[in-house]
């Protein structure tokens, strides 16, 4: 059935890479399902290949007995004795089969065997290369689209990048070339499928890898990358060596490396800053380029207030907030901002809360404020004991205004003293805003009628008809 074999397993494995003994295999198991087709699923059928010959010989085993129950598995003396002259009941015997008697019904069953074993065989190929490879930066070709998503050439096979992965602002063309971060493997019934990225944030890490030598060398370390895709983001690095600015290393001489970046992110902006085991100067380098005046820390919620001067709140929440979100995502904080006018406002209102619901004086409000204390919630929820740690304070009162705060949050929220002074104080700055509006209003209705006055009289001056003028005296000539 087949002639020179030798000769065309060399050239299959030449061309898809796939192993001589996987391809005897399949053409073993496709004779053996091409054999079935003529003599049934009940016969021992063994395919074996013949190097020498090219050729792939099959067998058909049978027991010699004297009586014929299943002519699959059985063969009679005499038939027997034909093969082997010495057979005897009893024996198995294996007979060599004429693949060309099997028809072409079984020779497109083998056909089909090989085909599917030679796929599977390629599929465990490229399984086994890319493996191995996940997490590392993909160049291919784009070949095509389909429903959305982008087919890309890699040679030997083809990856995909889902929309879901894709960067909306950017547009690819059949036949460009694309580098992405490859994200998966996927083993499915057609075999590998490689998933690429291109939103990944690993994406921007491992092009930094390509165009810093200090961060292959483990001299610099990207710590995290926070990114808003196609518009900004935010990397992390730290050096290893005190001589080494990681900073510096990754923006590179007049900017040449991160540019190389951002090029390849089609202009995405790229912020680098140092990353810091102290949490506090991390979120600070974070927020940069805004100056910070003030960090609060709640080590409970895992929260940052950000205190910046007035004129450098706009710039540390930036465009719609992106500064701040690519912060706190960089960091792993929440981060809250404010100004310090603003902070001043709050912190005073929130002290004046403490004195109204406690009982208490300005001055112990502050040693509260000062440990993290700074709602009667927080001290209701906090245990007696660590509450009676405080400093500086009696423990007898301590227990007092503890109490007061359990007794105080148990009371409806509109009931509460800080709720009602506060609903005052409301009361009073919006009585104080409407007076002050009517004030205003007044002075601008009086400014406004004596420019009226002003405008009459002055209109009614240009009508007035002028005086005749008086004669000139003269002289008479006597």
């Amino acid at each position: 059935m087949f002639i020179n074999l030798n000769a065309v397993l060399d050239q299959v494995k030449r061309d898809k890479g796939i192993p001589k003994e996987i391809l005897v295999d399949a053409i073993e198991t496709a004779m053996v399902s091409a054999a079935r087709k003529k003599y049934g699923h009940d016969a021992v059928l063994e395919a074996q290949y013949n190097e020498e010959l090219g050729e792939v010989e099959l067998f058909q085993f049978r027991t010699v007995a004297e009586t014929i129950e299943n002519p699959a598995l059985q063969i009679t003396l005499d038939e027997a004795v034909k093969l082997d002259p010495e057979a005897q009941v009893g024996d198995e015997l294996g007979e060599k089969l004429d693949s060309y008697q099997f028809g072409r019904i079984a020779a497109q069953t083998a056909k089909q065997v090989i085909i599917q074993k030679i796929r599977e065989a390629e599929s465990d190929i490229i399984y086994n290369e890319y493996k191995d490879r996940v997490g590392e930066l993909i160049t291919g070709i784009v070949r095509r689209f389909e429903k959305g998503t982008m087919v890309v050439d890699l040679g030997r096979t083809e990856a995909i990048i889902p929309v879901s992965e894709q960067v909306p602002s950017e547009t690819y063309k059949t036949g460009e070339r694309i580098q992405a971060y490859f994200l998966e493997l996927r083993k499915g019934l057609k075999g590998p499928q490689l998933i690429l990225s291109r939103r990944s944030p690993a994406l921007i890490r491992s092009l930094f890898a390509m165009e810093v030598p200090e961060i292959n060398e483990g001299i610099v370390e990207i710590k995290n990358v926070a990114r808003e895709v196609g518009s900004r983001a935010k990397v992390a690095v730290y050096s290893k060596d005190s001589d080494v600015d990681p900073v510096g290393a990754c923006v590179g001489m007049k900017g040449s490396r991160v540019q190389s970046v951002v090029q390849e992110l089609r202009g995405e902006k790229i912020d680098i800053v140092t990353w810091d085991e102290d949490p506090a100067r991390f979120v600070c380098n974070a927020i940069a380029p805004a100056e910070v005046a003030k960090v609060i820390i709640h080590e409970k919620d895992h929260s940052m207030e950000i205190i910046v001067p007035d004129d450098q709140l706009s710039l540390a929440i930036g465009r719609r907030g992106q500064n701040v979100r690519l912060a706190a995502q960089l960091t792993g904080w929440n981060i809250d901002i404010y100004s310090e006018t603003k902070h001043d406002e709050m912190t005073k209102r929130a002290k004046t809360a403490l004195v109204v619901d406690l009982g208490i004086e300005d001055s112990m409000s502050s040693i509260f404020y000062s440990h993290a204390f700074r709602t009667t919630k927080e001290i209701a929820d906090t245990p007696l004991e660590e509450f009676l740690t405080l400093p500086g304070i009696n423990q007898d009162r301590l227990k007092e205004i503890h109490q007061r705060a359990v007794d105080t949050m148990a009371m409806p929220v509109e009931e509460r003293p800080s709720e009602i002074f506060l609903r005052e104080e409301a009361r009073k700055a919006e009585e104080e805003r409407r007076r002050v509006e009517a004030e205003l209003k007044a002075q601008a209705e009086a400014r406004a009628a004596a420019e009226a006055q002003a405008a009459q009289e002055a209109a009614a001056a240009a009508e007035k008809p002028a005086e005749p003028e008086a004669p000139e005296s003269s002289t008479e000539a006597n």
